[in-house]
């Protein structure tokens, strides 16, 4: 069988693994019924949803002729190190790590943090509009979480917050 479309194809294929993980991972916890939803019950159903998505999407790309074969280019370093390394520092901010000495320095500054250095992925990068988004979203997390959830998250660093 020809692959038609190579961006689809193994778009399917990771959509299939990672619905599968995500299954044999919420097997782990109890799944109920419909009725009574255990915790794995959701995830169970997502990750399942997700393998049929994959199973479309990659068979699609077996079947639906492209007018190039749809290549896959080359990795995209840059990008995928920054967004990474964003993750990585956004929750090395919120929560510190004792072991290196790096106190926790609440959700805005991590926020800030996290959208400042995803934001150097892009081909682009404007400070005004980096810091816009990282006022927007910040504000957004804190009546989010903080004001409507009522969850008990380090909003500052201890140092200014006392």
């Amino acid at each position: 069988m020809h692959i038609k479309s190579q961006k689809d194809f193994f778009a399917g294929l990771l959509y299939i693994v990672i619905g599968i993980g995500f299954a044999i991972g919420a097997s782990n916890y109890s799944v109920g019924d419909a009725a009574r939803m255990g915790p794995g019950y959701f995830p169970l159903l997502l990750g399942v949803l997700l393998a049929i998505i994959g199973a479309v999407v990659a068979f699609r790309a077996l079947v639906i002729e492209t007018p190039d074969g749809d290549p896959v280019g080359p990795w995209a370093w840059k990008p995928l190190a920054y967004i990474i390394l964003a993750n990585f520092l956004f929750g090395i901010l919120l929560g510190g790590m004792p072991s290196l000495g790096i106190p926790a320095m609440g959700l805005i500054v991590a926020i800030f943090a996290l959208v400042i250095v995803a934001a150097r992925a892009g081909t682009e990068f404007k400070w005004s509009e980096v810091i816009i988004l990282s006022v927007v979203l910040a504000v957004g997390s804190w009546i989010t979480f903080v004001w409507g959830l009522n969850l008990t998250l380090q909003v500052w660093p201890s140092f200014i917050s006392g």
